[in-house]
C-alpha cells in the first residue's frame, strides 16, 4: 500500500491499535490539526483485534477508575459523532468468590470503588448471583460482587470509531507505513523515518503495542514489556444464550466468560504464562494466531470452567484461540514522556486492559502532551518508574510469565513477585540473610522487610488480616521505639549535585531554602507549576558547590530527569547517581546516641550534633558520614559508608551494639513507625496533584527566599484563597485493635463518605490500625470540623469507629526525634 506522507507533523503516533487511535483522536479533539497516525499494516492488527472487549470500571485505584469511567462514556459519544458502531453494550459484570480470601478482597475492592464515586459495586449472595447468571454453579460460592454499568464492546469497531473521529477532526491516519527509525537533535525528538520517507515532528508517541520495546530502542528509550501467549475459546452458537448475559469472572480459577454473537467465550489469565517473541516480533505479523500450548496452558482452565458453568460440558467448541498480548514488569501500563528523550511519549504495555482503558488513557496522554504535565495522579504508570535493567531480555522475559496472571491473582498486601529476583543487593545482604531476613523486592532491590526469630522460616504467608510476620515486625517496631535498631536503607536513592550553579538549580526546584551552611540537611519538596509534589526528599550541603540528595528507592529515574530538565541554559551543574556507591545504615531509637557515642569517636550530643546536622566521622576503619534525621520518628542517625567498606561497618556496629541491645528491623517496621508519626510516603500519600498545604507540610515552603521555587505562585494563591482547607491529609486510628488497614479504605464522617485512605499499616505503639487519607469536602477541614464529626473507616464492608487527627497521634511535637 502506498501513502503520501507529509513532510511535517506536530505529533506522529506510531501504532494504529486502540491506544494509538485514541491518542490521535484526543489530540485532534484538543485542536492539534496536523496529527499523523501511522500503522505498519492495518488498524487494530497485532493485539487489539483479538482482545476480549471487556469494559469495566472497578479498578484498584481512583485514577484508573476515572480513566475507565471516561472510556465508557466516550464509546457512546463516538457512535453519535462518527456513526461508527462500537458494539458497546452495558450488560453488567459479576465476579464470584469461592474462597474466604477472595471474598475478603471483593469486599475491600467494592468498598474502595464505592468511595471513588465512579461506579456502584454491590456485594451479593450466591443466590443473587445465580439469579443474575442462571448457568452458574453456585454450590461452593460464598458470594460475589456485581457492577450493573459494566459491559462489552467490539475492539475493532472501537478502533475504527477513534480513527474516524480523528480523521473528522483533521488527523491524518495512514495504514501500510512502517516506522524504521526515530530522529532526534539536541536531546529532543525531531521526527521519524519510515519506509516511505521522513516526517519531521515535535512529538512522537510510541503506541506500538507488541513492538513497543523495539520502537523504544530506536529512540534510545527503555520500554519494558514483552509478549505472552494468551488464550480463549468460543463455543458453538448456543440456543437460549441471552444476548445481554453479564460478563462473569472467576478469579480463583483464572477465567472470564462473556457472550459473543450467540456463543460463550471463555478466556484465561493463567498464573504461569509462556513468553512469545523472544527473538523479536516478526515484521509481517498482523492478524496471525499462535499455535500455543493448549493442553498445558488452557485446558486446566477450561476443565474448571465446565464445572463452574455445567452447560459447557454438553456444547461444541468452534474455536480455540491463542494470540500475543504484551505485559510489563509490574502489571501496570506505561505512559508519559520518556526521561531519555524530550518529546518522545509512551502509551503501551496495557496488560489486557487496553479496551476498557483506551478512551481515558488517550485523553490523559493528549492532555499531558498539550499541557506538559499529567492531568491526574498517574505515577504508578509513569514510564519514569521503570529502570533500564527491566528492559533486558532475560529480566522481562522471565517477569512476564508471572505478571500475566497477576490481574486475576489475589492482591494480598505485601505480596512479593517471585520472578526476576536477586538482581540488586545491598552490600550487607548476606549479613542480613544470615540473620533470618525475609526479603521483599523494590526497584529491583532485595530489601529486608522483616526478620524471623530463630527456628522460624523467613517466608510470607499471605492473608488480608494480620499476616504471619505481624508479631515479628511488631517486636522490631517496639525495639525502634524503646531501644535501638539498625535498618538497612542502602536502597534509598542518592544523587551528587555539584558545580558552580548547583545551588541555583536546587534553590529553584526545592520548596525549602537549601542555601545553608555546609554540613546541614534540609527536608524539602520539589513542586511543579501548579504546586503539586514531584519529589519528597532531603538535600544536604556538603560544600559550597556540592550537595547530596536522598530520595526513595523507586524515584531514581524520575528525580534525575526532574533535575536535569531544570538546568537552565548556561548553568554549569553536574548530576550523578551515587546510589550504588554508598551504603546507608539507619541507627534508630532512644538508645542510638549511647550506642554511637560509645562506638564512634564522636560527640553525638544535641549541642554538638543537632537535628539536621551532617558530619564526617570514622566508623571503625571506615571514613563515613552521619546525618541526624529520622523516618521513624525517634532519635537516630543515618550512616553513609562507602559500599566496599559496608560489611566492615556493619560488623563493627553489630559487635559494638551487643552491650546496647542493638537489634535489626526491616522495611515493614520502618513503615509502621513512619505512619504513626504521620510521615508521608511518596506515591501513596503525596504525589503531583497534592500540595504541601493540603498534606499539612507548609513548613517546607520558603516563600520569601531570594530564588523563588517552582510552584511558589501556586502555593501563594492556594494559601491566600484557603482552597487547601477543603482537602487535607488526616491521620486515623481504629478504636478496635483487631482489623488492619492496607490502603484505599473509605473514610466516613457522620455516615457519609468524605475520602479514602492513601496508606495504612498497624500502629504497634498506638495500639490499632493507623491510616492516612485526604478528606475532600466543600467546607473547611479544620480542627473544629474534625472534632465535631464522628469518623469511621470501612474495612471490607464493616464500618469501624476511628479517631481522626490533623496532627500526628504519636509525638506530635517531635520531641523524641529532636531531643
Amino acid at each position: 500500500m502506498s501513502n503520501t506522507i507529509p513532510e511535517r507533523a506536530s505529533a506522529v503516533i506510531i501504532g494504529g491499535g486502540v491506544i494509538g487511535s485514541s491518542v490521535a483522536y484526543h489530540l485532534a479533539k484538543l485542536g492539534w490539526s496536523d496529527v499523523v497516525l501511522l500503522e505498519r499494516v492495518q488498524f487494530s492488527c497485532g493485539t487489539t483485534w483479538h482482545a476480549a472487549g471487556l469494559v469495566g470500571t472497578m479498578r484498584a485505584n481512583e485514577s484508573h477508575a476515572r480513566l475507565c469511567e471516561y472510556s465508557m462514556a466516550v464509546l457512546k459519544e463516538l457512535e453519535a459523532e462518527t456513526g461508527q458502531a462500537t458494539g458497546f453494550r452495558q450488560v453488567g459484570s459479576l465476579t464470584i468468590a469461592h474462597s474466604e480470601a477472595r471474598f475478603q478482597e471483593l469486599k475491600r475492592v467494592a468498598a474502595m470503588n464505592n468511595a471513588f464515586g465512579v461506579t456502584r459495586v454491590d456485594i451479593i449472595t450466591a443466590e443473587e448471583a445465580k439469579s443474575i447468571y442462571p448457568f452458574l454453579e453456585t454450590g461452593d460460592l460464598l458470594g460475589a460482587s456485581w457492577v450493573e454499568q459494566d459491559g462489552t464492546a467490539s475492539p475493532v469497531d472501537v478502533t475504527q470509531a477513534f480513527v474516524k473521529g480523528a480523521r473528522k477532526r483533521g488527523a491524518l491516519c495512514l495504514e501500510g507505513v512502517r516506522v524504521t527509525g526515530i530522529k532526534q537533535a539536541n536531546g529532543r525528538v525531531s521526527g521519524v523515518v519510515t519506509d516511505q520517507g521522513e516526517i519531521a515532528a515535535d512529538f512522537v508517541v510510541n503506541c506500538g503495542g507488541l513492538w513497543g520495546r523495539e520502537i523504544g530502542r530506536m529512540a534510545g528509550v527503555s520500554v519494558p514489556l514483552h509478549a505472552c501467549e494468551h488464550y480463549y475459546a468460543l463455543t458453538e452458537k448456543l440456543d437460549g444464550l441471552p444476548h445481554d448475559l453479564p460478563v462473569m469472572r472467576d478469579y480463583d480459577r483464572c477465567a472470564y466468560y462473556r457472550e459473543d454473537a450467540g456463543s460463550l467465550m471463555v478466556g484465561a489469565f493463567e498464573p504461569n504464562a509462556l513468553p512469545w517473541g523472544q527473538q523479536g516480533i516478526p515484521d509481517d505479523f498482523s492478524f496471525e494466531e499462535l499455535e500455543g500450548h493448549m493442553d498445558e496452558q488452557f485446558m486446566p482452565v477450561l476443565e474448571h470452567a465446565m464445572q463452574r458453568v455445567p452447560m459447557l460440558q454438553e456444547c461444541g467448541w468452534r474455536k480455540f484461540f491463542c494470540g500475543p498480548e504484551s505485559f510489563t514488569p509490574d502489571d501496570q501500563f506505561h505512559m508519559g514522556e520518556a526521561p531519555e528523550l524530550k518529546g518522545f511519549y509512551v502509551a503501551c504495555g496495557l496488560n489486557s486492559v487496553g479496551i476498557q482503558t483506551s478512551g481515558g488513557l488517550g485523553r490523559a496522554l493528549a492532555d499531558w502532551m498539550d499541557k506538559g504535565h499529567a492531568p491526574m495522579d498517574l505515577w504508578g504508570n509513569d514510564i519514569r518508574r521503570m529502570f533500564p535493567f527491566q528492559s533486558t531480555q532475560k529480566y522481562i522475559e522471565e517477569r512476564v510469565t508471572e505478571t500475566l496472571g497477576l490481574l486475576y491473582d489475589n492482591h494480598y498486601p505485601y505480596k512479593q513477585l517471585e520472578t526476576s529476583r536477586n538482581l540488586r543487593h545491598s552490600p550487607i545482604h548476606e549479613r542480613l540473610a544470615g540473620r533470618n531476613a525475609c526479603f521483599g523486592e523494590a526497584a529491583g532491590w532485595e530489601r529486608a522487610n522483616w526478620f524471623a526469630p530463630e527456628g522460624v522460616e523467613p517466608k510470607y504467608e499471605y492473608s488480608f488480616g494480620k499476616q504471619n510476620w505481624f508479631e515479628h515486625s511488631a517486636a522490631e517496631h517496639r525495639a525502634a521505639r524503646e531501644k535501638v535498631v539498625l535498618f538497612d536503607q542502602s536502597s534509598f536513592s542518592k544523587y551528587l549535585v555539584q558545580g558552580r550553579d548547583a545551588v541555583k538549580l536546587l534553590q529553584r526546584i526545592s520548596s525549602a531554602n537549601i542555601d545553608v551552611e555546609p554540613g546541614r540537611m534540609v527536608y524539602t519538596h520539589w513542586l511543579n507549576d501548579h504546586g503539586g509534589i514531584e519529589a519528597d526528599l532531603t538535600v544536604t550541603r556538603i560544600a559550597e558547590d556540592e550537595f547530596w540528595v536522598i530520595s526513595g528507592a523507586a524515584q531514581t529515574i524520575k528525580d534525575l530527569h526532574w533535575m536535569k530538565s531544570h538546568i537552565a541554559e548556561g548553568e554549569f551543574c553536574c548530576i550523578s547517581d551515587i546510589t550504588n556507591a554508598w551504603a546507608m545504615l539507619g541507627v534508630m531509637g532512644p538508645d542510638s546516641r549511647a550506642l554511637l557515642g560509645a562506638a564512634l569517636d564522636h560527640d553525638f550530643s544535641t549541642a554538638n550534633f543537632p537535628f539536621g546536622d551532617f558530619h564526617a566521622l570514622e566508623l571503625g576503619m571506615s571514613r563515613a558520614y552521619a546525618g541526624r534525621v529520622s523516618y521513624v520518628g525517634e532519635l537516630g542517625w543515618e550512616l553513609y559508608v562507602p559500599v566496599d567498606q559496608a560489611r566492615h561497618a556493619f560488623d563493627y556496629l553489630w559487635e559494638q551494639g551487643r552491650d546496647h541491645g542493638l537489634g535489626l528491623a526491616g522495611m515493614h517496621a520502618l513503615n509502621s513507625c513512619r505512619i504513626e508519626k504521620k510521615f508521608v510516603h511518596y506515591g501513596h500519600d503525596v504525589a503531583d496533584h497534592d500540595t504541601p498545604l493540603e498534606c499539612g507540610m507548609s513548613f517546607v515552603c520558603a516563600l520569601d527566599k531570594e530564588i523563588p521555587f517552582i510552584g511558589r505562585d501556586a502555593i501563594l494563591k492556594q494559601k491566600e484563597s484557603r482552597a487547601f482547607m477543603n482537602k487535607r491529609l488526616v491521620q486515623f486510628l481504629l478504636r478496635d485493635p483487631e482489623p488492619v488497614f492496607w490502603h484505599h479504605e473509605p473514610i466516613l464522617r457522620d455516615g457519609v463518605i468524605v475520602g479514602h485512605l492513601t496508606s495504612g499499616d498497624y500502629g504497634h505503639t498506638l495500639g490499632g490500625a493507623v491510616g492516612l487519607g485526604y478528606i475532600e469536602v466543600d467546607e473547611e477541614v479544620s480542627k473544629e470540623y474534625i472534632d465535631a464529626g464522628s469518623f469511621e473507616i470501612d474495612v471490607a464492608g464493616e464500618r469501624i469507629p476511628a479517631t481522626a487527627s490533623l496532627s500526628a497521634l504519636y509525638d506530635a511535637k517531635a520531641e523524641r526525634m529532636r531531643g
